[in-house]
């Protein structure tokens, strides 16, 4: 229907241009809240009943009989009706409704896409510090980044996957003293073991490799170790390349795979954190106060002024974070997108400032956050909350083992970011309609079931040119609906970096699907009936799996 759409919003700019200059330029529909006001609502008449200085009522008299008059609304609508003030409600044809089939079916998997726009974005996310295995909130930023990543693909930019780690400052040491010790004999509860150290199994593994002079090797690092407990230099390079070896592991388990894994101490070693000191510097921005350096954020916006540089001499985590954005900018991004736990939220404000503060060029609001809860994982009724290989965690790939790839990323999308979620991992693994990701595959899997019974090639090519006139009655008519918005839901997501809309559509269109399925034969003896039915049950499976791809989610044929 995205074409007759295109049509209709043509003959409608034109006939607003002829009643004020400039107006065909806002030319838009909406869709109406419920299907018995039709299919498509048109406010132009209110908006434009003002400057015209008319009755709103009467001016969309004259609208609704000029653009009857048009050769598209002549075609593809079967009435417009007058309601309230002023709104105008069209009712399609049916064909204008089933040619939304043809357009599923000739796009394929590239239904719903937007051409090409010329710009890039960079979406940060995982990010996770190379101290410990990928946790379930590691997990929910992977499913999370992955999927907008994916929805900004399908509006036509050139998107950019990278995973921040910082592999300098006290966390690290924090690693590297725990290696030592376990490496010394020394384990949690003997005397000498800190407080603040790291206790799960995952550090014994790591000084016995250590010691056994093990070489690991990960996305962006190789290392071999000396086996000497003494070097501290060596731990360090060790532990942090199996760390991320370890985090390899854990995304390729979740189906994931970063463009680039950017370091922060790279930022150090290029200069760019003390570049970013003598700008904000000249920028008059900054004061010394008690030995420290601080960023008068509050000129931005900010709640209160902030410390760069500690009295100490030392950095605070807020502006190597204002030096790596600055860095982003000046590689091309014009769009940024973070995605961070709800923790981060304090990090916004003066990241921000120090941006407009080093006066490069930034834009007012760069980066885009999205800032996500935390994740309870519940299994046999109780929650879930040691693991033997993290010690104080459940990892991502324990989740990934107790259920599958697919229910990991499909649940943790089911909710807004920033609202609490329980992984139920119980209903993950349950076969039934309560469980929403089998819900919608099944949905899937039982289409193609009726495409191969038809035929066992399943080439849906021969239905593109079927006659879609028999698509008759409520659930035919809610199904072509369901298809039509797939493409606003797409657009719609994206620009609200909010994959769980993707989710919430696709149960729904599942579900559109069962109810059509329980009320009509598909595979009946009338031939053109036949077919036609075929051609919009084939849609749905395509646009089902569509949507489940942009989720990072497989679309089984077979359940």
């Amino acid at each position: 229907m995205l074409s007759v759409k295109n049509e209709l919003l043509a003959a409608l700019a034109g006939e607003l241009e002829k009643l004020q200059p400039g107006a065909g330029a806002r030319a838009a529909f909406e869709n109406p809240k419920l299907p018995e006001h039709g299919d498509l609502a048109c406010t132009a008449a209110m908006q434009l009943a003002r400057p015209l200085r008319q009755n709103p009522r009467q001016l969309g008299e004259q609208l609704k009989a000029a653009l009857e008059a048009t050769p598209a609304f002549a075609r593809w609508v079967q009435a417009i009706e007058i309601a309230g003030p002023g709104f105008l409600n069209l009712r399609l044809q049916p064909a204008a409704r089933q040619q939304v089939v043809r357009e599923v079916l000739e796009a394929g998997e590239r239904f719903g896409f937007q051409p090409a726009r010329g710009e890039k974005v960079i979406v940060e996310f995982v990010s996770a510090n190379p101290t410990g295995p990928l946790h379930v909130g590691h997990g929910r930023q992977a499913a999370l980044g992955d999927a907008i990543s994916h929805l900004y693909a399908t509006q036509g930019w050139q998107v950019h996957r990278e995973f921040y780690y910082n592999d300098a400052g006290v966390q690290i040491d924090t690693l590297t003293k725990s290696v030592q010790l376990r490496a010394q004999g020394i384990k949690p509860g003997d005397p000498g073991w800190p407080e603040a150290a790291y206790n799960g199994d995952y550090i014994q593994d790591i000084a016995d490799a250590y010691l056994a002079r093990a070489t690991v090797r990960a996305d962006d690092r190789e290392f071999t170790a000396s086996g000497d407990v003494q070097d501290a230099g060596g731990v360090r390079q060790f532990a942090v390349a199996y760390l991320r070896h370890e985090q390899d592991k854990d995304l390729q388990a979740f189906g994931l795979k970063f463009d680039q894994y950017y370091l922060e101490s790279s930022l150090y070693e290029e200069g760019h954190v003390e570049d970013t000191v003598r700008r904000l510097v000249d920028s008059g921005h900054t004061y010394e106060q008690d030995g420290a350096l601080w960023l008068r954020t509050t000129d931005f916006g900010d709640d209160k002024d902030r410390v760069m540089r500690k009295s100490d001499g030392t950095y605070t985590y807020f502006l190597p974070d204002v030096a790596y954005h600055i860095q982003k900018f000046r590689r091309g991004y014009g769009r940024a997108v973070n995605i961070q736990g709800t923790d981060h939220h304090g990090t916004i404000a003066r990241v921000r400032a120090g941006l407009q503060a080093a006066g490069v060029g930034i834009p007012a609001g760069y980066p885009d956050y999205v800032l996500h809860t935390m994740v309870r994982v519940v299994r046999g009724g109780e929650e879930v909350k040691i693991s033997k290989r993290a010690g104080s965690y459940v990892t991502l790939r324990d989740l990934i083992e107790w259920t599958s790839r697919d229910a990991v990323r499909f649940f943790l999308l089911s909710r807004k970011p920033d609202t609490e979620y329980t992984f139920d991992v119980d209903l993950a693994v349950q076969q039934n309609n309560d469980n929403p990701v089998y819900y919608v595959q099944y949905a899937h899997a039982r289409i193609c079931s009726v495409l191969r019974s038809w035929r066992e090639d399943a080439d849906t090519a021969a239905l593109r040119t079927a006659d879609l006139a028999p698509l008759e009655g409520p659930q035919a008519d809610a199904l072509l609906r369901l298809l039509a918005r797939y493409p606003e839901v797409l657009s719609g997501a994206a620009a609200s970096n909010a994959p769980h809309d993707v989710t919430f559509y696709l149960r729904e269109l599942a579900a559109s699907y069962h109810s059509y399925y329980d009320a009509e034969r598909i595979l009946v003896d009338d031939e053109g009936v036949k077919l036609a039915r075929l051609a919009l049950v084939a849609a749905t499976a395509q646009v089902l799996r569509n949507g489940l791809a942009v989720l990072g989610v497989s679309a089984p044929s077979r359940m």
